[in-house]
């Protein structure tokens, strides 16, 4: 099998300036989300735009507070982002192609945006807002404004949709990888798969590791886990129950991981300077590596 290697050029327009990704002033590109047209990411507490096929990237905030967890609505016409305005996190929406942002929660507890509902009506965010203690729960406020609605999941941090909107697969704990290595204790997180019909719970198979950032897309679920000593990018087969380890890295931990339309994208620093191989799996179209650097794409045939 012939495996294709890519770099995509992002020109990155920073202060007016056109900055090559080859510069070292273009590390930390963090948090990607994409679809078929665009790639969203954030760089220097700004949201920026750029197609997966490489080209100039887009500045699409200016603010100086800053923006995070970026995610395209299903029909890619707008993105969902938590913006640090005003000294609070809220949840804000702007139009893909640019415009100004709108504040859909007011509360003075941090919203951490997490995903669309299918149908591209709400936005799904986690906030300690109701908490009694040190945790944070789900909760759905429509892309249009109005009161935000909690989930029935009493724990919440992470989590995508089933494609039909009738399951939820979530984490209930924050990622204790973010500075805990190989952490094996009780609050390494575990992906849960909520029924919205019988409100049942089922947990993906976990091997004392830390499983999380959930991505359900088709008849799989991808996530995040540490359970070979390195994070790296996963799958669940419904259908199977099988477990499978699709990206090995060695050296670095994948940070982030998005996807829509068929397509992953993920955060990770990169040992190679200018060169990545990572295989295509069928049951992703393309797998795109968004390095703090740079972002590159991989692909091969079967």
């Amino acid at each position: 099998m012939r495996i294709r290697s890519l770099i995509l050029l992002v020109g990155i327009y920073l202060l007016m300036t056109n900055v090559s990704l080859y510069s070292d002033s273009t590390k930390l590109l963090r948090q990607p989300d994409i679809n078929k047209t665009s790639i969203v990411f954030v760089y220097g507490g700004d949201l920026w735009t750029v197609s997966p096929e490489g080209g100039q990237a887009h500045r699409l905030t200016t603010h100086d507070g800053m923006e995070s967890n970026p995610k395209f609505s299903p029909d890619g016409k707008y993105i969902a982002f938590s913006g640090e305005y005003d000294g609070n996190t809220d949840v804000y929406v702007i139009p893909s192609e640019g415009g100004q942002p709108i504040r859909l929660t007011y509360h003075p507890g941090s919203d951490y945006v997490i995903d669309w509902t299918p149908d591209g009506s709400k936005i799904l965010f986690n906030s300690s807002r109701d908490s009694y203690s040190r945790f944070s729960r789900f909760f759905l406020v429509s892309k249009d404004g109005g009161f935000p609605e909690p989930l029935e999941i009493p724990m919440g941090y992470l989590a995508s949709y089933s494609p039909d909107d009738r399951f939820l697969a979530y984490t209930s704990l924050p990622n204790a990888f973010n500075t805990w290595k190989r952490y094996r204790g009780g609050l390494a997180p575990k992906i849960w798969i909520f029924n919205f019909a019988d409100k049942s719970i089922k947990e993906i198979p976990h091997d004392r590791a830390s499983d999380t950032n959930p991505i359900w897309m088709g008849d799989k679920i991808y996530f995040l886990s540490d359970q070979s000593r390195i994070m790296n990018l996963f799958s669940y087969d419904i259908k199977t129950e099988k477990v499978t380890e699709l990206v090995k890295q060695k050296d670095f931990d994948i940070k982030s991981a998005s996807g829509g339309d068929g397509l992953i994208v993920y955060e990770s620093e990169r040992k190679e300077r200018y060169s990545s191989r990572y295989r295509r799996h069928r049951s992703a179209n393309l797998i795109l590596a968004c390095s703090r650097s740079r972002i590159f794409q991989s692909s091969s045939g079967g």
